[in-house]
């Protein structure tokens, strides 16, 4: 009876293993033997929301390890705690199947917090990449003499950060942040889909806060030293806060533009005064296309 659990156990994790390390292994002999290879080494610039694509993608990947490690180990722990601890006496049976129950259940609870925390982050993820796709639909159609670039990498200072879209083009440069909420929630008086911005906060349905405002500001500070660094140019970056899917009423302007995606092209290309020319233009968008040329995959 022992033997045959042993037995069972070594060919079910055998058999779970199997398929992956053998597909693997036919795509290293494979490749060795063709000797194919890409036709190009790509560096393709940065799409909307390449940052939560990644994220996204690196979750979806990691999911049968993980599922292994939470689902599968404490099973595991407990057939081995009833296996064992009998073998020792009599004595032993009882507590074995405490044991055996308490990693059971300590490995469900765990398992479904993970299973739940998953999936709210994954949910969360695509939230913020479908508002940033959004967005950079609509700053496509800004005319050609405008360049745009996305989720614009940076690791310097404090941390790795990145900023969702940057447009520069004639009538200056423009650093926006992209904030996608849910609807939903909303207090007495309150339409669920409008928010308003007073200059200072913004107005929700449910609450007032300055979500963005702060981190819209902060990102078109270093892109104006960024810039000023890499090209001598003395030009403020423009903050600009986007809310995909919301109403947005300016009831007094501030230091950050907060816009519906939609009111973005309009909202740059202003009243048509350009302070930067094709050269300048040119010069700036060149340092941010070597910065977003990173993806290779």
């Amino acid at each position: 009876m022992d033997k045959s659990f042993i037995v069972g156990m070594v060919l079910f994790v055998v058999c779970a293993l199997a398929p992956y390390a053998v597909g693997l292994l036919l795509l290293v002999i494979k490749g060795k033997r063709s000797k194919e290879r890409w036709p190009e080494d790509f560096k393709l610039l940065r799409a909307p929301g390449e940052t939560l694509r990644r994220k996204i993608f690196q979750m979806d990947e990691n999911v049968p390890q993980n599922a292994f490690l939470f689902v599968f180990v404490p099973w595991v722990i407990a057939w081995l705690i009833l296996w064992g601890l009998p073998k020792l006496g009599k004595v032993f049976v009882w507590p074995s199947l405490i044991l055996a129950a308490l990693v059971l259940i300590v490995g469900l609870v765990v398992s479904c917090r993970w299973v739940y925390g998953s999936f709210i982050k994954r949910r969360d993820y695509l939230l913020g990449y479908m508002g940033e796709r959004a967005v950079g639909e609509w700053l496509a159609t800004l005319p050609r003499e405008y360049r745009v670039f996305h989720d614009v990498p940076v690791d310097e200072g404090k941390g790795a950060f990145n900023l969702d879209h940057v447009v520069v083009g004639p009538t200056g440069l423009f650093a926006i942040e992209t904030k996608t909420r849910r609807k939903g929630r909303a207090r007495e008086g309150f339409a669920d889909h409008k928010v308003f911005y007073d200059g200072r906060q913004l107005i929700w349905p449910w609450a007032e806060d300055t979500y963005g405002l702060q981190q819209a500001t902060n990102e078109a500070e270093w892109l104006t030293k960024w810039i000023r660094q890499m090209t001598g140019l003395d030009i403020a970056a423009r903050p600009v806060l986007a809310l995909p899917g919301w109403w947005v009423e300016t009831r007094t302007p501030g230091p950050v533009a907060v816009q519906n995606p939609k009111n973005l092209p309009t909202h740059i290309l202003g009243k048509g005064l350009c302070i930067l020319d094709p050269q300048q233009v040119d010069l700036i968008a060149r340092q941010l296309d070597s910065r977003c040329r990173d993806v290779k995959d």
